[in-house]
């Protein structure tokens, strides 16, 4: 069994994307847009002028892979009670990582060595999405 996380971006799919390439190093593995889908969606069920927006997209990140979808609507895009885990190879690539994700996010807890891990942070990045960056001990 296999779990991913599925981000809705109302809008700003192609912003996190190109984002998260920057920030990541994410690779595109699927990108798919609502005009471009081989069954359209029904009439009423997609905010208007939304079929260049994106449908489904798969990013690789590392070793994992995230779904990412602009959503049908222009709701904003609210990220509570989850983060995104993201392990890092060391505490240099951790210091990238949290800098990267901070470039118009905020910080919610400084990298430093815990209990747990020999370096770890938490940023909110500038879409909302809190994530978490660890390096294991």
């Amino acid at each position: 069994m296999t779990m991913k996380p599925y981000l809705f971006f109302s809008g700003r799919a192609d912003e996190a994307i190109a984002f998260y390439q920057k920030a990541l190093g994410a690779e595109v593995q699927f990108l798919l847009r609502f005009d471009e889908s081989p069954e359209p969606p029904p009439p009423g069920a997609l905010a208007p002028d939304w079929g260049r927006k994106i449908m489904h997209s798969c990013l690789r990140i590392g070793d994992s892979e995230i779904f990412l979808s602009d959503g049908c609507g222009t709701d904003s895009a609210r990220f509570e009670g989850f983060g995104v885990s993201l392990e890092a190879q060391s505490a240099a690539q951790a210091e990238g990582f949290y800098a990267a994700l901070l470039d118009g996010g905020e910080a919610r807890m400084p990298l430093g060595e815990t209990f747990f891990a020999t370096s770890f942070g938490m940023a909110v990045d500038r879409f909302g999405v809190l994530w978490m960056i660890i390096v294991p001990k």
